[in-house]
């Protein structure tokens, strides 16, 4: 599969929430759509548990990896020691508006220094044998998008990159929580469609609002390369994610009730490591969001999943309450 391909449709990188449970979870549902990491700090990998923090399951592919920093050598170490791992993409997280990542000068922060982000790039490139791709803004604070963003795309795929994710908002450095910079800046999605027009040799993908397979087919019609959904294909994943294989021709994977009985080796392994229940089902809650028995479903597995003890048998306690008949645990 071409990188290109691979990128139809993604799921954005979401910090607390894409961890590798919830990567498992998303492709059970969809064979083709490329997933994102958590945010991992380059000083993170170079100094911390890298085990924990880039460890994966094999189950996951085609997975990326985002990585956070403005430190080029730095970088440029966190890939090498990222690579043994085996990611299909290593990505640079230049639109995260979060004050913690301000204060390391990387994230959506960086929209500001083009040339350190062509300079980070670079010294990745270096060290890695996969892509390398940027996830950015349109601009932040003050700045004019229809300026700056040209001009940060030239610059940086100038250092080698030709694959950009962009979120198609502003992000405010000040004022804003990160909350609230996914959802108060407009969305531009004109200004990425011309991007594309402007840069058709680049591989551009959107990200911001998208919450329908739908909407995700108008803007792959639109000529854009790849479409991004972020919070609809957590919080709703039976629709976003359950039949997204269509989106490269492909026939219809498993259903809703199939997923969460795909998922039960997985969570009894991860049991028998020492694990918690609420640290997989947590991901799992909004499975089958607007159907008959789903709040039934979220009330079971929330009130009772945190419990020391609880195991499978919830699960299928859980799902009952969608199927109307108790499912095997073993």
């Amino acid at each position: 599969m071409t990188e290109n391909q691979s990128h139809r449709l993604s799921v954005a990188p979401m910090m607390d929430w894409t961890d590798r449970h919830c990567r498992v979870l998303h492709r059970l549902m969809t064979r083709r759509a490329m997933l994102y990491t958590e945010m991992v700090t380059a000083p993170a990998v170079v100094h911390g548990d890298r085990a924990r923090l880039l460890g994966y399951s094999e189950v996951e592919h085609p997975v990326a990896l985002q990585l956070g920093g403005s430190d080029p050598a730095e970088l440029r170490a966190a890939v090498r020691l990222a690579l043994p791992h085996g990611y299909d993409e290593i990505n640079l997280n230049v639109g995260c508006p979060s004050d913690r990542v301000q204060s390391g000068c990387f994230g959506a922060v960086l929209m500001e220094r083009p040339a350190l982000v062509a300079d980070c790039v670079a010294a990745m490139l270096e060290a890695a044998d996969v892509p390398v791709t940027v996830k950015c803004r349109i601009g932040v604070d003050d700045q004019d998008p229809e300026v700056v963003l040209p001009d940060f795309l030239e610059r940086v795929s100038a250092a080698g990159v030709r694959h950009f994710v962009i979120h198609a908002r502003k992000a405010w450095l000040q004022g804003l929580s990160p909350k609230e910079n996914r959802e108060i800046p407009p969305l531009d999605y004109g200004l990425v469609l011309r991007m594309k027009a402007a840069f058709p040799h680049l591989t551009i993908c959107i990200n911001g609002g998208v919450t329908s397979l739908d909407q995700a087919r108008g803007f792959l019609a639109a000529g854009l390369d790849g479409v991004m959904i972020g919070r609809a294909a957590y919080h709703d994943p039976g629709s976003v994610l359950i039949g997204a294989d269509a989106l490269w021709g492909d026939g219809p994977g498993l259903d809703a009730v199939a997923v969460v009985e795909a998922m039960m080796p997985y969570v009894a392994a991860h049991l028998a490591q020492g694990g918690r229940l609420h640290q997989i089902t947590r991901h799992m809650l909004g499975l089958f969001h607007g159907r008959p028995g789903a709040r039934g479903w979220r009330r079971v597995l929330s009130e009772g999943a945190s419990r020391p003890g609880a195991g499978l048998e919830l699960i299928a306690q859980a799902l009952a309450e969608v199927t109307g008949q108790a499912v095997g645990a073993g």
